[in-house]
């Protein structure tokens, strides 16, 4: 039995449980490999919880008390983890945060706006101050920096997830920045795009029925762990993770991929939009 390393809890929750967690399994004599046998995560995954930079799912919380027979200690703790909020964030979006750093890939279809990773600042306040009208402004100024900070997803020295936004043509010409602002959030866009950063793709207004026609949808695939589905309303996300559901997202995702416009038609789209905003063309 190994000695019981001190712990730093002013480090955080996340690095807390962490380090719980390293000491339980050295205690038990296991590899990361062989605790997550029988499981659907990675050594790699839970590595990262044991480091703090990764938080806990509630099935492998699951899986580690059985193995370890710590009478459901690491499920409970891991509300606790997921509760440690950070701040300019909804609850409901923590899974998601975290899960976005860790993906393979991202796929996101949004009808209604455009993705909060391919935001600029000013469509971010936007979005903000329209969900939140009385909000001070040093909370929306909050909210738009973590999201903001989201977007570093797609610098140049960053591992980048393989990234798909199907965008409605009508958020093209939707009216909710001044022309300036409006063309360079679409030229955010296809300027990723172009850098081979993302791939975006647009539905056509005139397609007619489709999949996902009720809302928008996140699929994410990792290279350790099971794919996850979010969906989000107003005030309110709900990440999925049942495999029959999740399964039946991805097949609508990509029913949806197919009836866009390939990517060069529709980058061509995109970069015509941005400069009819900015020649004040776009209501014509």
């Amino acid at each position: 039995m190994g000695q019981r390393k001190d712990i730093d809890g002013s480090t955080g929750v996340p690095t807390f449980y962490g380090s719980e967690l390293r000491w339980k399994r050295e205690e038990a004599g296991l590899t990361l490999q062989q605790l997550v046998e029988g499981s659907f995560y990675g050594p790699s995954h839970l590595s990262e919880i044991e480091r703090g930079t990764r938080r806990m799912p509630a099935e492998l919380a699951e899986h580690v008390d059985k193995v370890l027979g710590t009478d459901g200690f690491f499920r409970r703790r891991c509300e606790d983890v997921r509760r440690a909020k950070r701040r300019g964030y909804a609850s409901y979006f923590e899974r998601v945060l975290e899960a976005e750093k860790h993906a393979d890939s991202i796929e996101e279809w949004c009808p209604n706006l455009i993705p909060g990773l391919l935001q600029t600042d000013a469509y971010a306040r936007a979005v903000m101050r329209s969900a939140h009208p009385l909000a001070q402004d040093a909370e929306v100024e909050e909210k738009v920096g973590a999201r903001m900070a989201r977007a570093r997803l797609f610098e140049d020295n960053h591992k980048t997830p393989e990234y798909w936004a199907i965008l409605s043509e009508g958020l093209l010409r939707q009216p909710v920045l001044p022309p300036e602002q409006a063309a360079e959030q679409l030229e955010r866009i296809a300027g990723l795009a172009r850098r081979r950063r993302i791939v975006p793709q647009v539905l056509p207004w005139n397609c007619g029925p489709h999949p996902l026609m009720m809302g928008m949808a996140k699929v994410m695939t990792f290279p350790d762990a099971p794919p996850l589905v979010y969906l989000e309303s107003q005030y309110s996300g709900d990440t999925i993770d049942d495999p029959a559901l999740v399964k039946q997202y991805r097949k609508a995702y990509d029913r949806l991929r197919a009836a866009a416009l390939p990517l060069e038609a529709s980058l061509a789209l995109i970069e015509q939009a941005a400069e009819d905003v900015r020649n004040g063309k776009q209501y014509e």
